[in-house]
């Protein structure tokens, strides 16, 4: 896996890197030019738009960030490309008051809603690992995002925030869909500890996420492989693999073959 070949370097975003190239279980690669995951994609430049929807042919964006997120820190200047195709997303079980206010009145502890869980909730969370709880909250996201990234119509980039956890999670999905190998999706994942500095100004800059960053050290953000496998390791033991949980929400072998298609044709 050559990472210099991977990584998208851009103006307005830091952690932006192609799923192409990574080891399948057959022995293959996945191909380059048909997924991309990224942090947020708000402040992109005219020149970070023309090298996205031109040179890269890029169709869908696929935008995890909840609802209040959206609306604090604004769409993204993708969503006014006609080319573009804008799939929101989010991961997050919203409801009553993380949504029902105007923009102007959210406050930036309603987009982080990890931070207001039940106990009840935690304690499981705990024991299945924290990303099970998008899988657990929005199955129908999940299945959403994997879908609007399989079409065959230009190329699809997936986002969050920091492009770390809610976007790991749907391209380790993603890539196990394709065949890569858990040693490549482990290994994916981890790069983004590579731009995790970046990552970081780009958040603390904004109000939206600056209270949550600084109430921890700038390492417990570091994404480690043991969180990835943890994920991974809940859906082997409790669904028999990733596979098997997304079959029992309604993802069919045609769906299946329409990722493996993009990113191995």
């Amino acid at each position: 896996m050559n990472d210099l070949t991977r990584w998208i370097d851009l103006e307005g975003a830091v952690n932006v890197r192609d799923l192409g190239g990574l080891a399948t279980v057959d022995g293959g690669t996945t191909r380059f030019g048909r997924i991309y995951r990224s942090d947020n994609l708000q402040g992109l430049t005219e020149r970070d738009v023309e090298l996205l929807v031109g040179d890269l042919q890029l169709r869908h964006v696929i935008d995890l960030r909840s609802t209040p997120e959206v609306m604090l820190e604004g769409p993204g200047p993708l969503t006014a490309v006609p080319e573009v195709n804008i799939h929101h997303l989010t991961l997050f079980a919203e409801g009553g008051r993380h949504t029902d206010v105007e923009a102007d009145r959210i406050e930036a502890d309603r987009v982080l809603p990890w931070q207001e869980r039940e106990e009840e909730d935690l304690a499981e969370l705990r024991v299945t690992g924290f990303y099970y709880g998008y899988l657990r909250e929005r199955p129908d996201s999940i299945l959403a995002a994997l879908r609007a990234l399989s079409g065959d119509d230009g190329a699809a980039i997936i986002h969050c925030a920091a492009g770390k956890d809610r976007t790991g999670v749907v391209s380790a999905l993603t890539l196990e869909i394709a065949g890569a190998t858990r040693e490549a999706i482990v290994a994916d994942y981890v790069a983004t500890g590579e731009r995790l500095e970046g990552i970081l100004g780009r958040l603390r800059s904004s109000t939206t996420y600056r209270d949550d960053l600084d109430t921890r050290p700038a390492d417990d953000h570091r994404p480690r492989p043991e969180y990835i496998e943890q994920f991974l390791r809940v859906l082997d033991d409790r669904f028999g693999g990733p596979m098997e949980w997304l079959t029992s929400h309604g993802w069919t072998e045609a769906d299946s073959l329409a990722v493996r298609s993009r990113l191995r044709g």
